[in-house]
């Protein structure tokens, strides 16, 4: 099936942070891709910054290497178009030194589309935008990408949203959140909203709950140093979780125009029940990994990792959640996340409620409820379980079997990674995928008495052993309501 790539207006598109992880990994392929599909227009210039003293060529060998390890078979002319258009400019975000030979390259095309992405650590995003509005480099056409975390709490996120607000407009900012780029998440849209079948269902009458889960198989690495002051709740939930329970649970948008869509998102996390703080212990569950096994062998706990002898920073987390309106009231959303867990897996699951009366006898065999699994990784597709007749003669006989449909499978072409979809939405403008402010203060409103109960209580994390799918307690939060993790699709 051929793939169909319109090619977006003319751009510079400015990295900081462009020797970093997030560009080696992520952004640097994720825009050789874009490339090669003919996307970019001919003279759109990647320009890369960081406080390395690297010349054109030193950076684009850095490139090279970069686009060796994580996108594989390279064909040289392909490569060489796109090392071209990167350009370097050493800047010390610290002292200042640099931004004139930014400056300098960006004044050459006022008149094109002028992208800054921060692909730095969030203590930095203050800084660097200050600097780009001091030294005059915001035109009509300026958008600038920041990625999460926002802030620590809402009371951080409100002072680093006007900080960055005080020198962007609104549609200007983009907040991104790669989960929303996924292949499988557009297509949650497109199965509540293009088909007639599910949308009637879509609701407490039909709905008996909705599991989200987002899981790693990895501890966290090189960056204990970080996530232990951040947490998977603000790692995690904060953003990515909630913003998929948006997708599952909003109302149908006029349109998919951007403000249509994030304002549907909005309603519903208005509509989150708050989780007090005598409740906390009933609605909530954090864990903290201890040594154990993965399979590559044995790998150690989370206080190992990070080289202390003790630390309250959850690396699991479960909650109960529930949204107080007509759509969704009674129905409850299980979420969980967690590290050095039992597998690698992002996934929607939409369980339905029991049919109310079966015509067949015993020997029919138990009838389950019907389930809608959306998977968004790491083989992004979409499950519906059914039940249907057992083949052969001998009576009826009743089984439950997956309905499949794997993108790699159905479509047969190389499924674009998220950022390459949401770097070029950032060029045309469109912020439907992005994050409102107004967004990430209800977001931050209903975790901030969490973390507060969080932190008043004197039980630590629940330990778990890595390898495993988190503590016996996550368990019990779902089974207390006679339900239980759907883990026979994981």
């Amino acid at each position: 099936m051929a793939v169909r790539v319109i090619e977006v207006a003319d751009f510079d598109l400015v990295v900081f942070g462009a020797s970093g992880d997030l560009a080696h990994r992520k952004l640097i392929p994720a825009l050789y891709h874009r490339c090669c599909d003919g996307q970019l227009p001919e003279d759109a210039r990647i320009i890369c910054s960081s406080r390395r003293a690297y010349t054109d060529e030193e950076y684009r060998d850095w490139a090279r290497e970069a686009l060796g390890e994580h996108v594989g078979e390279l064909e040289e002319a392909r490569i060489n178009r796109f090392l071209s258009r990167l350009r370097y400019v050493a800047i010390d975000i610290g002292s200042g030194d640099g931004w004139d030979g930014l400056k300098e390259l960006l004044d050459e095309r006022p008149e094109v589309v002028r992208a800054f992405y921060l692909a730095v650590g969030p203590d930095l995003f203050g800084t660097i935008c200050e600097s780009i509005g001091a030294n005059g480099l915001v035109t009509e056409k300026t958008r600038v990408v920041i990625e999460k975390p926002i802030g620590k709490d809402g009371k951080s996120a409100k002072a680093l949203n006007d900080t960055v607000g005080a020198v962007f407009d609104e549609d200007q900012i983009f907040r991104i959140d790669h989960y929303l780029g996924k292949e499988t998440v557009q297509n949650l849209m497109a199965l509540r909203f293009a088909n007639a079948l599910f949308e009637p269902l879509w609701n407490a009458a039909h709905i008996d709950h909705v599991q989200i889960t987002v899981a790693e198989s990895l501890g966290t690495g090189g960056r204990a140093g970080y996530y232990d002051t951040a947490g998977a709740l603000r790692d995690m939930v904060q953003n990515h979780i909630l913003q998929l329970l948006c997708l599952v649970a909003m109302e149908p948008p006029e349109s998919m125009d951007a403000d249509s869509v994030r304002d549907e998102k909005l309603k519903v996390l208005k509509a989150l029940a708050p989780i007090h703080e005598g409740d906390v212990d009933k609605l909530t569950v954090r864990g903290q990994y201890r040594a154990g096994a993965s399979a590559g062998g044995a790998v150690p706990g989370y206080l190992e990792e990070l080289g202390r002898d003790d630390s309250t920073t959850e690396t699991f987390v479960a909650l109960k959640a529930e949204i107080a309106n007509w759509r969704w009231a009674g129905v409850p959303f299980y979420l969980r996340t967690g590290k050095r867990l039992a597998q690698r897996v992002s996934e929607i699951v939409v369980q339905f409620r029991p049919i109310p009366h079966s015509i067949f006898d015993e020997e029919a065999g138990t009838i389950s409820a019907n389930r809608l699994i959306i998977r968004l990784q790491p083989d992004e597709g979409v499950q519906m379980k059914v039940m249907i007749k057992d083949p052969g003669p001998g009576g009826m006989r009743l089984r439950q079997v997956p309905l499949d449909m794997s993108f790699a499978e159905a479509f047969k072409v190389r499924n674009p990674d998220a950022y390459e979809r949401l770097i070029m939405d950032v060029i045309r403008g469109n912020q439907t995928l992005f994050m409102r402010r107004d967004e990430v203060d209800a977001a931050w409103a209903w975790i901030d008495p969490i973390l507060e109960a969080w932190a008043n209580s004197k039980e630590a994390p629940r330990g778990y052993t890595a390898g495993t799918w988190g503590p016996s307690a996550s368990i019990a939060l779902v089974e207390r309501d006679g339900r239980t993790w759907a883990e026979d699709g994981l």
